[in-house]
């Protein structure tokens, strides 16, 4: 698309000279443009002049040209939410022109209405919506959108303008779903004050309806009318609105309600007109509406009538003659208001006395937004006035562009509480509303995600907002919270030069039991503070709150001290062990990183909270949580495991460190699984090691109960068991389990030893006694079940060769297997299958291989060589999976959960057609019929008939197979061909399956003993075997549409697939093939049987024509072997006599049509062999006459290389025979240039056929002679 309009708009030359001056000060393109955003920063609108682009997100929702005259540009803008229910519905965008028409978009960019109140330009529009009283006896506002224009301000009712709106974007939408294209907008009540008695206006702010008290009402009726004015029983409501500009400077207007009728609207006609001027699509990029010239507004003549505006008084107002002002941004609590002049000061009004009550100066050009922050929970939980409404807290947020400085300065009269460098080209974005059609009552419980001050940087596209804590609008006489705060940044400051005393000393101070938690996290987390630091201020602070009344003590905060002074000391003993037990330095990565601190901060965080969190295994699964617990184990176990620090010393300081044995033996496995690797590299030391660790755990006091009987599970060896079963290495968890194994069977016959007795032991020593336990059991299934899972770990880390499908290796434990049900093993080396890219007859031998193995082991010859080796060794690892789970990978098993591996693969990316091709080849490798009908249907119904019904129907819509193309079946023409052709594969399967089923028994399928317990989704099998039977003819009757389909687009046939069947025939298509529908019967109408015998005859020519090579036309011999598929396949011509004779087409008409396609190729020992199946020789005999003659006129009459023999031939020619070959036309031949001979050998099989009495039997003869003729003289 062309975008020139729109950057030929941004970089007019009136801005050139601009742009070159700022120079490389940054870009000031965005003080030129209108920039609003919607309450919930969820739109974000930047418009000039024509244009506008529409933000939402991360996205370019849409862009829009607006359709005015070129003389009319946008002025301003506002993004108003609308909301029925108290959350946001969708979004208005209100855009004011300077011809005086506000229009009103949607999101998307459709003109909803368009309204010319006032014909002059737009200068502000501003929203007031509904906000929740805070305090009983305030005025309830209404909500409210009020333009301002030089002279008039228009108030546009919020209610009536919601209900308006909503009725125009449900007209849009009903006209855009019927295709129309007009829509009437309701008309609009409003309100038109002309504004008198100030020279300039430039701004204002709608306050809102007030009521004065009586004595205000008395002293302006004493001012106004003197000693004997009289005073009305109520005090009247007004509506006050304040404006800036000049003459003078800030103004205060007041509306009497009822002082005016509302003006009832009438429509613009540029909204009734096309609607379709007004959508367009929003994805389509940079989209101008201002193409045509014919597009443009209505003429003048049309405008609607302006209606005239109410004259409104100035009361009073704050003169200053040479002071001019910008702007005025109104609090959100309606009574304080900031404005900005151009002596670059902002003031400070207090809406209620009309008066100036602060001013700053240094401010030129400022943008200002306020910020309104409710009291924090935490902090009104220990105030004395708890009870009370929550407070708030004000702040006026300055922008000071000249300077590129964000100021935050807390109202009335507080001090600056922040101030931030954020550049000199940003614009403040303050909306000053938030969601309108909100009530009171759909109000209740709402949520507000909105965002009160926002900051947009062009430089960046960055959009920050603007937050301020409550705590920085108290004093500190009324906050300790305030000087906590202080006291913990000043301890951040502190720590970074890790000076002991002061940070004490500042620790100390603190009072808040949160800021004070908040401020020991700091400090046990600083990385450079040393552990004797650490120890001391914790200890500190732990005697402190101890010397307190402990009803004033946080207990949190209390048992968070004692726990990290615990692990301090823990922290310590251990690292002086190894210290001890190797005083060099070590190369070790684990005893190397131990002396940083940071090891020390993820040692105290993570290995135990003494307060209420226990490490589990459930943790494992976190990566954070993962590494923490793995390098904890390291640090406490693994100088142990290498045998460089003691392991009762050890074991001893953590039992006296009052770590519970389950979390020390979670910490050990966790780290013993991690490190696999090296401990492959010394298995016999660290195993060694691993024994006498895990019988030092189990003899702390905690780990096994004395209480626990050997016949039942004991938990301690059961979280042994979980953690190997859940762990993907294993081969650490089959050393873990052995090890554990062995541990509890010592542990179980100790402890039955001792229920024997010392004097029967003796007695009958002689005699070996073997413990039996439950627990024991388990560990045997347990070890089993590692050694399965190790074996096939191994097949799936083997790298899949170059060019393969590839992707990630997958995981594999005891927990993933039995979850995945009684298919997890199959699903899993189906996806090994997939990556490796092994064929189905690959596959086949691996597992025929089995049981041949001891055979082949006799028989087969060593052979050397590297590849030989490696292919061999892979084998072995396949075999080994197979004999280890011989139910579980049964070939049928396995072929059902690879087929259905490749299709679902191939649904992923239909465009790799070969996926699907090997998921019917592995589907045909099963042997069971139950499995492949099953198998079949599921792989028909949840992948194939969509596309396929979706391919019929697209053929039969354009007739054309080259535009059968991605968008309308998902794939190209080269994949649907394959598509297509597999269709007929899977059909075939499927009827050969329904018929062989009654036949055999369906199997069972059997799970391997020791994975007996699998508890997840059935298997593919399974879910097969549950599969309904199909209807015959129905799967006939599709497989036959399905073979139409795939010649058609084989041969680049223009067919309409669906007209070669009657209506009972389109009816019963895609539809559920287990059910009975009514199939086609009887004789067919014999037009729609011409159309079908005109197909095959089609692909019968197709077919000749592409296996007419090079080699077969030169030779004219029938030798050359054809491909099994493809154009060129061998099975072309009985699949179209099949075909014929289900669609009732004379196969007898086909067989004819080949043998003259084929001599008319020249292939002519290809036609002899199809015609001796011929039975209606006549015909053929008469068809093959015309072709004879044809041939014999090329050579005599229209060769270029014609001979005197040839020419003299032709004159002793018969006048009949020679009258008939000037009336052949050679050109319909496609093979002209045969050797005389092959057509000799035509001719005579002509004689053979043709009856004597044929009428054309003499004119063979007379070819016979003259073909004779022309060999004899060759």
């Amino acid at each position: 698309w062309d975008t020139s309009d729109w950057e030929a708009a941004w970089d007019t030359g009136e801005n050139k000279e601009e742009e070159e001056s700022v120079g490389q000060s940054g870009p000031s393109w965005m003080q030129d443009c209108v920039v609003s955003m919607s309450p919930c920063s969820d739109l974000l609108v930047v418009a000039r002049e024509h244009k506008a682009v529409f933000l939402s997100g991360q996205i370019l929702k849409c862009n829009t040209h607006f359709k005015v005259h070129d003389w009319y540009l946008c002025s301003k803008c506002l993004c108003v939410q609308m909301s029925s229910t108290g959350r946001p519905d969708w979004t208005c965008v209100v855009v004011g022109f300077t011809s005086g028409y506000v229009r009103f978009y949607t999101e998307n960019g459709v003109l909803l209405l368009a309204q010319l109140l006032h014909e002059d330009p737009v200068l502000r529009l501003k929203c007031r919506t509904y906000e929740i009283p805070r305090h009983p006896g305030v005025t309830e506002q209404h909500e409210e959108l009020s333009i301002l224009y030089p002279a008039s301000l228009v108030t546009i009712d919020g209610f009536s303008l919601f209900q308006s709106l909503r009725a125009c974007r449900n007209q849009v939408a009903r006209a855009a779903a019927a295709g129309s294209d007009v829509i009437q907008p309701p008309p609009l009540a409003y309100k038109k004050w002309g504004l008198q008695d100030m020279d300039t206006i430039v701004d204002h702010s709608s306050v809102g309806i007030m009521t004065l008290c009586v004595f205000d009402q008395m002293k302006n009726a004493s001012i106004l009318g003197g000693y004997n004015s009289s005073v009305k029983g109520s005090p009247p409501a007004m509506a006050q609105y304040v404006t800036v500009g000049g003459g003078p400077f800030t103004g205060f207007y007041y509306a009497v309600e009822g002082s005016s009728q509302p003006l009832l609207s009438h429509v613009a006609m540029a909204v009734a007109s096309k609607l379709t001027s007004a959508l367009f699509n929003a994805a389509s990029g940079w989209l101008g509406w201002n193409k045509h010239k014919n597009e443009e507004e209505a003429p003048q003549k049309h405008r609607p009538k302006v209606e005239p505006a109410t004259p409104l008084a100035i009361r009073f107002g704050l003169p200053d003659s040479r002071r001019h002002g910008e702007s005025i941004c109104l609090s959100p609590c309606n009574t304080l208001a900031g404005v900005t002049d151009d002596f670059g000061r902002v003031s400070l009004l207090d809406l209620a006395r009309g008066i100036a009550i602060r001013m700053w100066k240094g401010y030129r050009d400022a943008q200002l937004g306020w910020l309104q922050v409710p009291e924090e929970r935490s902090i009104r939980e220990f105030s004395p006035s708890a009870s009370l409404p929550r407070r708030h807290a004000l702040f006026l947020v300055i922008y000071a562009p000249r300077r590129g400085i964000l100021e935050v300065w807390a109202m009335q009269h507080g001090p600056r509480v922040g101030a931030f460098n954020v550049g000199k080209h940003c614009r403040l974005l303050y909306a000053g509303y938030r969601l309108m059609g909100v009530n009171s009552v759909t109000s209740q419980g709402w949520q507000l995600h909105t965002q009160q001050v926002c900051l947009l940087d062009p430089t960046t596209g960055a959009l920050r907002t603007v937050n301020v804590p409550f705590h920085l609008a108290l004093s500190d006489k009324k906050s300790e919270r305030a000087k906590d705060m202080h006291l913990l940044r000043r301890l951040t400051t502190v720590l970074k030069n890790v000076l002991e005393s002061e940070a004490k000393s500042v620790l100390l101070d603190i009072k808040h039991p949160a800021i004070k938690k908040q401020a020991l996290e700091s400090l046990l987390s600083n990385k450079n503070a040393p552990v004797s630091c650490l120890t001391n201020i914790t200890s500190a602070l732990y005697d402190t709150l101890k010397d307190q009344d402990p009803e004033e003590v946080d207990p949190a905060l209390l048992q968070l001290c004692s726990s990290q002074l615990k692990l301090l000391q823990l922290y310590s003993d251990i690292q002086q062990l190894h210290s001890a037990a190797d005083a060099e330095p070590s190369s070790d990565p684990v005893r190397g990183v131990t002396h940083t601190k940071l090891t020390l901060l993820i040692f105290m965080f993570n290995l135990l909270d003494y307060c209420c969190v226990v490490v589990t295994l459930t943790l494992v699964s976190y990566k954070r949580v993962h590494f923490c617990v793995s390098f904890e184990g390291n640090f406490l176990f693994w100088g142990c495991l290498c045998g460089k620090s003691s392991l009762h010393k050890v074991c001893d300081t953590l039992q006296q460190a009052g770590i519970s044995p389950q979390q020390l033996l979670s910490l050990l496995l966790s780290m013993w699984l991690q490190r696999e690797k090296e401990i492959l590299q010394r298995p016999e030391e660290t195993v060694r090691n691993l024994h006498t660790l895990l019988m030092a755990l189990s003899n702390m006091k905690g780990a096994v109960e004395d209480s626990w009987d050997p016949q039942s599970i004991s938990p301690w060896w059961q979280q042994v068991r979980n953690t190997c079963i859940q762990s993907h290495n294993a081969a650490a968890a089959l050393l873990a389990a052995l090890v554990a194994h062995c541990a509890a069977k010592a542990s179980i016959t100790s402890r039955a030893d001792s229920k024997v007795g010392k004097p029967y032991s003796r007695k009958h020593m002689y005699r070996k006694w073997e413990a039996v336990s439950l627990d024991l059991e388990q560990w045997a299934v347990c070890v089993r079940q590692l050694e399965d899972v190790l074996v096939l770990q191994t097949l799936l880390l083997l790298p899949p060769p170059q060019g393969s499908a590839g992707g990630a290796t997958a995981q594999c434990s005891i927990k993933m297997l039995l979850e995945g049900g009684t298919g997890g093993v199959a699903d899993s080396v189906s996806k090994w299958v997939f990556r490796h890219n092994l064929v189905p007859e690959r596959l086949k031998e691996i597992l025929q291989k089995k049981e041949d193995k001891d055979s082949d082991d006799k028989t087969e010859p060593r052979q050397g060589g590297t590849e030989k080796e490696k292919e061999k060794q892979e084998d072995n690892d396949k075999m080994a999976v197979r004999q280890r789970f011989p139910n579980s990978l049964s070939p049928d098993l396995l072929f059902a959960h690879c087929c259905w591996e490749y299709v679902v693969q191939w649904n992923k990316d239909p465009e790799e057609g070969g996926y699907l091709c090997l998921a019917v080849e592995h589907l045909k490798q099963v042997s069971s019929a139950h499995i492949q009908l099953g198998i079949s249907t599921m792989m028909w119904s949840t992948f194939i008939v969509k596309r396929f019904s979706a391919a019929a129907f697209l053929m039969e819509k354009v007739c054309d197979t080259h535009t059968v193309c991605l968008c309308d079946v998902g794939m190209g023409d080269k994949a649907v061909t394959s598509f297509l052709g597999c269709c007929v594969q899977l059909l075939q399967i499927l009827m050969e399956a329904d018929s062989a089923v009654e036949e055999v028994t369906p199997p069972e399928i059997s799970v391997d003993e020791v994975w007996c317990g699998a508890e997840g989704p059935a298997s593919i099998a399974e879910l097969a075997l549950e599969q309904r039977g199909v209807h015959y003819p129905l799967v006939q009757h599709h497989c036959l549409l399905a073979s139409l389909l795939h010649a058609a687009m084989m041969f680049s046939l223009k067919v309409k697939p669906l007209s070669l069947f009657d209506s009972k025939g389109k009816n019963a298509f895609f539809r559920d093939l287990t059910t009975i529908q009514l199939m086609p019967s009887g004789d067919m109408d014999p037009g729609v049987v011409a159309l079908r015998q005109e197909f095959l005859l089609r692909v019968l020519t197709g077919w000749v024509q592409a296996i007419d090579t090079p080699s077969s036309s030169t030779s004219g011999s029938g030798s050359v072997p054809l491909p099994s598929n493809g154009p060129t396949a061998d099975w072309w011509p009985s699949l179209c006599l099949d075909l014929g004779s289900l669609l009732q087409v004379n196969p007898d008409i086909l067989r004819r049509h080949l043998v003259c396609e084929l001599y008319n190729q020249g292939l002519d020992l290809r036609a002899e062999e199809v015609m001796l199946e011929v039975e209606d020789k006549d015909v053929l005999g008469s068809q093959l006459l015309v072709l004879t003659g044809q041939r014999l006129s090329y050579s005599l009459l229209h060769s270029q290389s014609q001979t005197q023999p040839a020419m003299e031939l032709l004159a002793r020619l018969p006048p009949t025979l020679c009258t008939w070959l000037k009336a052949m036309d050679p050109s319909e031949l496609r093979c002209p240039l045969v050797p005389l001979t092959q057509t000799s050998r035509l001719v005579s099989r002509l004689i053979e056929i043709l009856p004597e009495n044929h009428a054309q039997y003499s004119l063979a003869l007379h070819l016979l002679e003259a073909v004779e003729a022309l060999t004899t003289e060759d």
